[in-house]
């Protein structure tokens, strides 16, 4: 089997973690629970979950997938070798990727195509009827598949160099491109007549529209925008040296996903307010609203390039992400090497993204529980799978794992100290705080 991969530098492992938080989700979702939410009263909430609880349940899953130096399967076949924890939790998060990057291609697929029709013009004239551009846009059987393909080809692409010649050599070019790109569309948006109200929609405090559901849409946010439960952290932690501070890179890393998703809201609202455009349109706004944005803009054309350009850089960072956490499993379970284990994954991913693409179009009348399958594929992973898998991982970190163990990993073997108190808060969030906070979300979305 081949010698095990890792990342080579500090800032390479924050740039690919980064990268796997910050994604689709940032650029539409987080804008517009921010604004149905109280406004900064939101952001306030959200930043409050991020620091106190999100983040420690990152520490867990660094803690153990750098412990365990292994595919998050594999892991907890080391950590818990007579348990079912293994069995359960690990095939459960590399189920939940492929199914997520399945379905999530589709989208990446749809921003290449967007990013191509910008190229051509189609955005230039304000008359276009862009909501039926985008209904035909998916509906069609052949177009879209073209697309996810060449999407899923590229991520396998900077898959197959690896992980320090592949996820962190691109992602140290992707993504300091993809924050310069949405700070240079905010900074146009904040300059139209009439942004002011976009940034009052965003940042002016409204206390009236908080209710309980406004702690729980903060909660889910910060939650799955940092890719908290479902192996992400958990593989890439088995490609971080011991001598690296496991803590400060999850304040990073949470803090890079949190600037972004606030910056692409000052890049996106400002614009759909000085159009009198509404902004609870969900993933509409990006491929609905905006070329209407673009459409009356001056070098509106090149600015629509940027951004869908900007939206494919968002989603392959986050597909090499989920991809990575299959990859790693077949190469380590099954002894291959990197090359066949990434042929392995994408073909699987391109036959179940074939299935989530044509549910858009000429099996969208074949429904599972209600659904097409491509929202079969989002529901199932975003309501059932993630949460299950983060509750799984988070009661092993707190209660299987011995606590000199899990303050050893995270502490670098004492390298690294950490404030006595702040300590105790990361035990208590890990142990009782997440547990409970995760069970709420999975009876919320239940009920």
């Amino acid at each position: 089997m081949e010698k095990r991969d890792s990342f080579a530098s500090s800032f390479g492992i924050l740039v690919a973690m980064a990268g796997s938080a910050v994604g689709l989700g940032n650029l539409w979702r987080f804008p517009y629970l921010v604004g149905t939410n109280g406004g900064a009263a939101f952001i306030i909430i959200y930043l409050a979950i991020v620091f106190i609880l999100a983040i420690p349940i990152m520490y867990s899953e660094f803690a153990l997938g750098r412990r365990a130096q292994s595919n998050v399967y594999g892991a907890f076949k080391k950590l818990a070798p007579d348990s079912k924890w293994w069995g359960i939790t690990g095939i459960l998060a590399i189920v939940c990727c492929i199914l997520i990057v399945s379905f999530y291609s589709v989208v990446g697929g749809w921003t290449i195509d967007y990013m191509f029709k910008a190229i051509c013009g189609e955005f230039s004239s304000a008359s276009t009827a862009f909501d039926g551009l985008f209904a035909n846009t998916v509906s069609q059987n052949y177009r879209p598949l073209l697309f996810m393909f060449l999407f899923v080809a590229t991520s396998s692409a900077v898959l197959l160099a690896g992980v320090k010649d592949g996820i962190e050599k691109y992602s140290k070019v992707l993504m300091p491109l993809l924050f310069l790109m949405v700070i240079v569309i905010a900074v146009r948006s904040v300059t139209l007549p009439g942004a002011g109200a976009g940034l009052d929609f965003l940042f002016k405090p409204d206390f009236s529209k908080v209710t309980a559901n406004t702690f729980l849409d903060a909660l889910g946010q910060a939650f799955f925008s940092l890719s908290v439960g479902f192996g992400i952290i958990f593989t890439y932690a088995s490609y971080v040296k011991r001598e690296e501070n496991l803590v400060s890179m999850s304040v990073q890393t949470a803090s890079a996903d949190t600037i972004f998703a606030i910056i692409a809201g000052i890049a996106i609202m400002p614009a759909v307010f000085a159009f009198g455009i509404e902004p609870g349109q969900g993933p509409g706004l990006v491929f609905v609203t905006l070329p209407y944005v673009f459409a009356q803009l001056p070098l509106g054309s090149v600015l629509a390039v940027i951004f869908f350009f900007v939206l494919y850089v968002a989603a392959l960072t986050s597909a090499i992400s989920l991809l990575e956490v299959a990859v790693a499993y077949v190469i380590e379970e099954l002894k291959v090497s990197r090359k066949l284990s990434v042929i392995i994954v994408t073909l699987i991913v391109l036959v179940l993204g074939t299935f989530c693409s044509l549910s858009q179009g000429i099996l969208g009348n074949v429904k599972i529980l209600g659904n097409n399958i491509f929202d079969l594929f989002d529901k199932t992973t975003a309501n059932i799978l993630i949460p299950i898998g983060a509750l799984l991982i988070v009661l092993f970190a707190g209660w299987k794992m011995k606590r000199e163990d899990f303050i050893d990993e995270i502490t670098s073997g004492g390298k690294h100290r950490i404030n006595p108190t702040y300590l105790k808060v990361i035990i208590f969030s890990v142990r009782y705080l997440a547990p409970v906070v995760i069970a709420l979300i999975m009876i919320r979305t239940f009920i």
